[in-house]
C-alpha cells in the first residue's frame, strides 16, 4: 500500500487502530507525510512562514496522530496551533478568524465510520482541499526540515466559533434580542462526537433549554449509537429523546459536526430531501428564484416543491466539494446559488 492508497476523493482516510480483520494502514508514518506534503502543498501556493491550525473530533486515536502532525509541521519550520478537540466547520474558519489568521486549517476525522477509522481534512482561505490537491500532498511527501523550529500553542477555537455561531444565528432571525430562543425546548444529541458543545455555547446563550440533551460528551468508541444524522438508529434516538422530553426540535450531529438532521416536536425527522425542502424554503423567502444546487439522488417530489417556490433545482454529482464547486460556478457565471446541499446534510450557504 502507498500514501496514495488513503485518498479519499478529497479527504485522507484510513485504518488507524488495527482489528481483527483490519491493518493500521494511516500509521503515524503517513500521518508525518501528510505533514510534509502539506507543507509542499502551501510552498506551491504561496511564501512562509505559514501557520497552521491542527484539531480532532472524539476518536481513540486522534490524539496521538494529531501529535504526530503538529510535531512534524514545526520540524519544517512551520507554526502550529493546537485546537484540540474540533469540528470541521470551526477549522475552516481558523482561517478567517482574525486572531488565528492560518493558512490552513486541518481536522483529523473520519466522519461517521466505526471507531477504528481516522482521516484528514485540510481548508485554506479559499475553502476545502480539492481531489486534486489531496493528490498534490500526498505525491510531495519529502520531509523539508529547518535549523528553527517552527512555534507552537494551544487555543481556545471552539468558544470564538460558538460565539460566531450566535451572533449569526441572531442574525438570520432578524434580531438583536439577547436570547430569541427564550421558551424553546431543543435537545442536541451530539453522539458522544465533537459537538456536544453546541448545547452549552449556542443554543443555551440564545435562550433555549437544553435539558435532555444526550451523548454530548467525548467518547471515541461511540457506545451509544454511530454519529451518523443518517442512520436509522441514530434517528430513532434523538426521535425518542424528543418526545421523551416533550422537546420543540431536536439536532443531531455527525462526529466531526459538519451534517446534522432535525426532529420536529411531533416526532417527524427532517433529514435527506425534507431537510432540502425546509432550507429550500428559507432561502427562497430571502432569495426569490435562487438556484439550489443538490446532489443528484433527491426525489422528484423534491424538485416540484422547489419550483412551486419559485426556485430552481440544479441535480450534480454527488459529494460536498461538487455540490459546493457547482453553486460557485453558477455565481461566478452570474446565476444566482444561494444554497448547496446534499441529501447526506453537508450543506454551504452563499
Amino acid at each position: 500500500m502507498t500514501f496514495m492508497d488513503l485518498q479519499n476523493g478529497s479527504d485522507i482516510r484510513g485504518i488507524a487502530i488495527a482489528t481483527a480483520d483490519e491493518e493500521v494502514t494511516l500509521t503515524e508514518e503517513a500521518v508525518a507525510a501528510v505533514a510534509s506534503g502539506l507543507h509542499h502543498w502551501l510552498a506551491s501556493k504561496g511564501t512562509g512562514p505559514f501557520r497552521v491550525a491542527v484539531g480532532r473530533d472524539s476518536r481513540l486515536s486522534g490524539e496521538a496522530l494529531q501529535q504526530v502532525l503538529m510535531t512534524q509541521l514545526q520540524a519544517e519550520g512551520i507554526d502550529v496551533i493546537d485546537c484540540g478537540l474540533a469540528t470541521t466547520p470551526a477549522m475552516f474558519m481558523s482561517t478567517k478568524f482574525p486572531d488565528f489568521a492560518c493558512d490552513a486549517g486541518v481536522m483529523l476525522t473520519a466522519s461517521h465510520l466505526p471507531y477504528y477509522f481516522n482521516g484528514i481534512k485540510v481548508f485554506s482561505r479559499e475553502g476545502g482541499a480539492e481531489k486534486a490537491d489531496i493528490q498534490y500532498i500526498l505525491s510531495h511527501s519529502q520531509p523539508q526540515p529547518k535549523d528553527e523550529l517552527g512555534t507552537y500553542q494551544q487555543k481556545d477555537l471552539i468558544t470564538p466559533y460558538a460565539e460566531d455561531l450566535v451572533t449569526k444565528i441572531r442574525q438570520g432571525m432578524g434580531t438583536t434580542e439577547a436570547h430569541p430562543l427564550s421558551g424553546l425546548k431543543i435537545i442536541v444529541d451530539a453522539g458522544n462526537g465533537a459537538g456536544g458543545f453546541f448545547a452549552e455555547k449556542v443554543l443555551l446563550p440564545l435562550g433555549a433549554d437544553t435539558n435532555g440533551s444526550q451523548f454530548l460528551e467525548p467518547d471515541g468508541h461511540f457506545p451509544n449509537h454511530i454519529p451518523n444524522p443518517d442512520n436509522q438508529e441514530a434517528m430513532k434516538s434523538i426521535t425518542d429523546a424528543v418526545l421523551r422530553e416533550q422537546a420543540d426540535l431536536g439536532i443531531i450531529f455527525d462526529t466531526d459536526v459538519d451534517r446534522s438532521a432535525v426532529v420536529t416536536k411531533s416526532g417527524a425527522p427532517l433529514n435527506r430531501n425534507n431537510m432540502i425542502a425546509v432550507l429550500s424554503k428559507i432561502v427562497l423567502a430571502e432569495h426569490p428564484s435562487t438556484k439550489i444546487v443538490t446532489n443528484s439522488p433527491t426525489s422528484d417530489h423534491l424538485k416540484r416543491f422547489i419550483e412551486s417556490l419559485g426556485g430552481q433545482q440544479v441535480r450534480y454529482i454527488s459529494g460536498y466539494r461538487n455540490v459546493i464547486n457547482k453553486a460557485i460556478a453558477l455565481n461566478n457565471a452570474g446565476e444566482d446559488a444561494q444554497l448547496a446541499i446534499e441529501t447526506s446534510g453537508h450543506a454551504a450557504f452563499k
